[in-house]
């Protein structure tokens, strides 16, 4: 059904050409462009869906509108793209306009009319398109920093209206924007398929650089099927920053394997960045990898590989393979990187799965132990077939045991169910674990609605409201939420790879003050709120008993009242703020401030 879904898109998304669009849309700003991002970046589990502007270092820049249409649609967001328009044009295209720093003051006062009609600061609105109608070349809005953005900046996006799918602005602002600087690789990653192939020569974790010539000089020796996965950026005259590679061919001798061309994609299609990328290698070094082969469950339609390797490259004879990457860019600058792979016939040890189970990506999986966890996944979560080993182990800090789903990282496409049974009150001394951590490991590829999980004797109210399910990996402890259901903590995790268990957050929020003495003078109230668990989950303030607008900007965990944009008027008089914060599970923290306006 995905798959079917995703092909009926693409038809409907190839009937609008994006080619030769010169002069549709308007710039945005009155001053010489350039860039800090491209479209379809890689990002943490997404693609960048446009470009993103400077604005001169400085907030408040005048934005024009690109085309003829009205504004659709009005969004707040503590993070995101914070202050956001939405504009359908004419022509068949809707641009969106993110990290605003204010609206037009018509726009503003209906966004302020739903906030205190509704109490809430966040909001997403849409629109007629006779409520706010708009003229190419109309002021729209200023530029910001709002939402999370951490500079001076405005994010641009340009979607088929039709589809809603974002499509790369570039090809409207190419002659607005000077590049005569041609893409640049960095090294390649060499991948042996499991069981299947083997590399020899290479450096350490199969890396290797590119140096003088754009040629990797080491002699790297391979047997079986190899893959490889590249690591290279863009750039453009006037600034240092780096961009995403528009357009990656892989070459082997002569013969054309692999190609990526970022020029579109779904939000259906965001997370399967993870697959083409090397997730692990991201998540554990933050460095970036892009794939030149292509699992067989990702159908993301970037990308394209000649015949059934998918771009796997099979070595079996014993002579020199060659290899050469093509980037290039929408302005025509192109460069090439060559390396050489000598085949050598080499024994290739069998793929032996961890603790002998495997995933199956095209079907649906389950999986259990001890039997204190079930993790279901559903078909089309995996991008491809993976060994997984499952291990339960006591833990002082745990109120479950603590399940390891893995050493390795694993993205899924989606969230998938994962039930963790809790012990029982009387074990909660939490040294000494329950006799099921003796169990057994089945994994099964069973209908997983089939599955019902047995209940265990229902914890009270006062201690199930506060569990959570916990992520733990190197270092790294987090929150994936959940709630208690007769005996078992049910949540839904993205990944596998690293411990889950059942923790316990009984330590409501912290608000810390920010220059009170301020207060007063200024109308501007800022706190700072802290969770070291499961983080906020609600807040709320009032002035003198009545519900009054307070901003949240979630990257920097700051809370925001301005006096001058409420009811009260200034007359010097003393005034209760009252702020309440309340995390995941609902521990709550209230506070009162007396202010003078």
């Amino acid at each position: 059904m995905r798959t079917q879904l995703l092909s009926l898109a693409f038809a409907l998304f190839s009937i609008l050409p994006i080619t030769g669009q010169k002069g549709i849309f308007r710039v945005p700003f009155d001053f010489p462009l350039y860039l800090s991002g491209n479209f379809a970046e890689l990002r943490s589990n997404h693609f960048h869906g446009g470009l993103d502007f400077k604005t001169q270092g400085v907030e408040g820049k005048p934005l024009y509108c690109p085309a003829d249409g009205y504004i659709s649609r009005i969004s707040v967001a503590p993070g995101g793209y914070g202050n956001a328009l939405y504009i359908t044009h004419d022509n068949g295209y809707t641009t969106v306009h993110g990290h605003l720093q204010r609206f037009l003051p018509e726009v503003a006062a209906l966004v302020r009319e739903h906030q205190y009609k509704y109490e809430t600061f966040p909001l997403d609105t849409t629109l007629t398109p006779s409520r706010f109608p708009v003229k190419r070349g109309q002021l729209v809005a200023w530029a910001g920093n709002s939402g999370y953005s951490f500079g001076p900046h405005l994010h641009m996006e340009v979607r088929l209206t039709e589809t809603n799918e974002p499509v790369d602005p570039l090809v409207f602002y190419k002659d607005e924007l000077k590049d005569t600087r041609p893409p640049r690789a960095h090294r390649i990653k060499l991948y042996p398929m499991k069981g299947r192939g083997v590399v020899g020569g290479a450096g350490k974790d199969n890396v290797c650089y590119f140096g003088k010539g754009n040629r990797v000089s080491q002699e790297i020796t391979a047997w079986g099927e190899v893959g490889v996965g590249l690591s290279a950026n863009d750039y453009m005259d006037g600034t240092h920053n780096t961009y995403g590679v528009h357009t990656v061919r892989l070459l082997v001798d002569g013969r054309e394997v692999f190609s990526s061309v970022a020029d579109r994609f779904s939000f259906a299609e965001n997370r399967m960045i993870n697959s083409w990328t090397d997730y692990a290698e991201y998540q554990t070094r933050r460095r970036w990898y892009m794939k030149s082969f292509i699992a067989p469950g990702n159908p993301l339609r970037m990308l394209r590989a000649e015949g059934e390797g998918r771009g796997i490259v099979t070595i079996d004879e014993e002579r020199t393979y060659h290899f050469v990457y093509i980037l290039s860019d929408l302005h025509g600058n192109t460069s090439h990187y060559t390396f050489e792979l000598k085949g050598r016939q080499a024994m290739i040890e069998p793929a032996i799965p961890q603790g002998g189970s495997i995933l199956r990506h095209d079907v649906d999986n389950l999986v259990t132990c001890c039997p204190g966890m079930e993790l279901a996944i559903p078909r089309g979560m995996l991008y491809d077939d993976a060994g997984l080993h499952v291990s339960a182990s006591p833990d002082a800090d745990a109120y479950s045991a603590v399940y390891t789903l893995g050493t390795d990282v694993v993205p899924l496409h989606g969230y998938c169910p994962l039930a963790i049974k809790v012990w029982p009150e009387e074990s909660w001394s939490r040294m000494d674990a329950p006799e099921e951590l003796d169990a057994s490991l089945p994994i099964s590829a069973k209908g997983v609605s089939e599955r019902i999980t047995s209940p265990w004797p229902t914890l009270p109210p006062a201690y199930a409201s506060k569990l959570y399910v916990a992520q733990r990996r190197g270092g790294w402890t987090g929150s994936v939420g959940g709630r208690y259901e007769k005996g078992w903590m049910k949540a839904s995790v993205r990944e596998l790879g690293g411990d889950f268990f059942v923790a316990i957050d009984t330590v409501p929020p912290t608000l810390i003050p920010l220059s009170p003495a301020q207060w007063s003078r200024t109308g501007i109230i800022r706190l700072s709120v802290a969770d070291s668990q499961t983080g906020l989950a609600h807040y709320r303030a009032t002035l003198d008993g009545r519900w009054t607008l307070m901003e949240y900007a979630s990257k920097n965990r700051r809370l925001t009242v301005r006096l001058a944009d409420s009811p009260l008027k200034r007359d010097g008089s003393l005034h209760t703020l009252r702020i309440t914060v309340a995390d995941g599970v609902g521990n709550i923290t209230t506070q009162d401030y007396k202010v003078r306006w």
